[in-house]
C-alpha cells in the first residue's frame, strides 16, 4: 500500500522546510537543539490533550538516588487502596529526545480511553546518560511502582507496561526481568535490534520521518561502544525469551524502518510460545499513533490499544 496522503503533504511540508534551509536533519543537531525541535514537532503532529480529573508531577527514585520526573494521569481521583489498573509508559526519542510533555496527549488520550491509570515516566537521556541507564531506569520505575501501587490507588496486580519507539524497547526489556509480571506489553514500532540494517531501514530510511541516519546518531549517542548494540537490553530481537514473558500487542507502521525487525521480534517471541498480537497499520510512518492532528488512524490505532487493555485488566 501507498503512504497515506495526508501523512505524504505532511513530510512533503518537512521536505520542503529541509530544501529551504529552515530545517535540518535531527542527526544534524547538537541533542539539545534536537530536544526543543522534536518537542515543538510534537505540538504541530498533535496539539490537543483529553481533560482529566488528575494530572499529577511526582518523581521516581532509581537505584543511584537519582529521583526521575513523572507524570501520573487519571479520569478519577486516587486515594490509597483504590485499586485502580495502570499502564507504565515510556516515552520515544531514540533515547536522546522526547519528553513528558512530548507524549502528554497520547498518556491522557490512554487513560481516557482504557479508563485506567497511565504512568509516564521521564527516564535519562544520552549522550548525557548513556546505556544501560535509560533500561536500568525503565526496571527501578517498575519495581517502585509495583511497591508504591497501593499508596498511589493503583492495583499492582493490573498493571500494564508500554512505550513508543526505543520507550517500546525499554517496556519489553523490563518486562523480560519481572517476578511480578505486566498483565501485558504494549509495544508500539519498537526499536528490537539496532544491531543491523534490514530491507525496511534501507527502504523507508529516507523521507518518511524517521531518517536512517538519525537513527544511527540515536544509537551512537547512547551506546558506550558499537558493542553494546548486541546486548539483549539494547537489541530486545538478540535475547532468549523467557517462559514467564507477559503477552503483547504489538503495534506496527508499514512505512517505518523500523518495520521489519518488529515483524521478527514477533515471530521471536511467537516461536517461544508468547502470545503476540501484531498489527500493522498500512500507509503509516514511524510516529504515526502522536499524529492526531493530521490522521484518524492515530485515534484507530488508541483505541485499539484501549480496548485490548479494558479486556485485560477486567480478566486480571
Amino acid at each position: 500500500m501507498s503512504l497515506n496522503p495526508d501523512i505524504a503533504a505532511f513530510l512533503e511540508l518537512v521536505g520542503n522546510g529541509r530544501a529551504s534551509g529552515k530545517r535540518v536533519g535531527m542527526h544534524e543537531l547538537s541533542p539539545e537543539q534536537a530536544r526543543e525541535q522534536f518537542d515543538q514537532s510534537s505540538l504541530l503532529m498533535d496539539a490537543g490533550g483529553e481533560a482529566l480529573e488528575v494530572v499529577d508531577e511526582l518523581q521516581v527514585p532509581v537505584r543511584d538516588g537519582t529521583r526521575l520526573n513523572a507524570r501520573i494521569y487519571s479520569n478519577h481521583s486516587l486515594e490509597k487502596g483504590a485499586k485502580r489498573p495502570a499502564l507504565l509508559y515510556f516515552h520515544g526519542g531514540g533515547y536522546v529526545v522526547g519528553s513528558l510533555d512530548s507524549h502528554d496527549s497520547l498518556c491522557r488520550a490512554l487513560a481516557v480511553m482504557a479508563d485506567c491509570v497511565v504512568l509516564s515516566v521521564a527516564y535519562r537521556l544520552a549522550p548525557e546518560f548513556r546505556f544501560p541507564t535509560a533500561a536500568d531506569d525503565a526496571l527501578d520505575a517498575w519495581n517502585w511502582l509495583v511497591a508504591n501501587a497501593d499508596e498511589l490507588g493503583i492495583d499492582a496486580w493490573r498493571l500494564a507496561v508500554g512505550g513508543d519507539s526505543v520507550g517500546g524497547s525499554l517496556a519489553t526489556v523490563l518486562a523480560a526481568q519481572q517476578s511480578v509480571l505486566p498483565l501485558l506489553q504494549v509495544l508500539i514500532y519498537p526499536v528490537t535490534d539496532a544491531s543491523q540494517s534490514t530491507p525496511s531501514i534501507e527502504r523507508y530510511g529516507v523521507g518518511h520521518l524517521l531518517e536512517k541516519d538519525s537513527l544511527h546518531w540515536f544509537y551512537e549517542h547512547y551506546q558506550r561502544d558499537v558493542s553494546d548494540r548486541l546486548d539483549p537490553r539494547f537489541s530486545p530481537l538478540l535475547a532468549e525469551v523467557p517462559a514467564h514473558m507477559a503477552p503483547v500487542l504489538l503495534i506496527l507502521a508499514e512505512c517505518d524502518p523500523l518495520h521489519d525487525e518488529g515483524v521478527a521480534y514477533a515471530r521471536h517471541l511467537q516461536a517461544a510460545g508468547v502470545d503476540v498480537e501484531l498489527k500493522i497499520f498500512e500507509g503509516m510512518t514511524h510516529d504515526f499513533m502522536r499524529m492526531g492532528a493530521i490522521i484518524d488512524e492515530a485515534e484507530e490505532a488508541q483505541q485499539h490499544i484501549a480496548e485490548r487493555l479494558v479486556r485485560v485488566f477486567a480478566a486480571g
